[in-house]
């Protein structure tokens, strides 16, 4: 009796010694296509830029006539609209401008909401040198801390229509 007593015991050390061998493979094994997987994978990439092209042609853009307007949405939100005007000075087509707008807090030290929209678009067809465009950007998850100011706009990026 003594002696199944012992056998039974030592089956069982055994079991849990091939049990915590398996698990430190398994987790070993993870581990390993963890750091593999995310380190194999390319850096996530934003939008696209300013080129040092596109960057010198920004001083022929002019941003004007900004009008804001607001409205209380049914589901007790807040809809905002920047209106305003590119013109073009240059003397290249554009085909996309897109801007960044940046809404800050009442200090004008924190940003509270940065988004980034297009204000030409290649679907509505190239802006020509000389040429003025309206645009309408609405926004719809400016937080209540924000100033109620006109927002920072910086051309974020240009695409031209060759």
């Amino acid at each position: 009796m003594v002696h199944k007593a012992r056998r039974l015991k030592e089956t069982n050390r055994s079991g849990l010694l091939v049990l915590l061998t398996a698990s430190a493979a398994v987790l070993a094994l993870g581990a390993a296509v963890w750091f593999f997987l995310l380190r194999g994978s390319p850096a996530p990439t934003g939008p696209p830029g300013l080129s040092a092209e596109a960057k010198a042609y920004t001083r022929y853009l002019g941003l004007s006539d900004f009008e804001m307007k607001a409205a209380d949405s049914f589901m007790q939100s807040t809809l905002v609209e920047l209106l305003g005007k590119i013109t073009n000075n240059g003397d290249r087509k554009l085909k996309v401008v897109e801007i960044t707008c940046v809404f800050y807090d009442s200090s004008m030290q924190y940003t509270v909401h940065r988004e980034r929209v297009a204000i030409v678009r290649a679907k509505d067809g190239p802006l020509l040198p000389g040429q003025s465009r309206n645009f309408r950007l609405p926004f719809d998850a400016i937080p209540s801390t924000w100033n109620q100011a006109t927002p920072q706009m910086v051309i974020a990026h240009i695409e031209f229509d060759e």
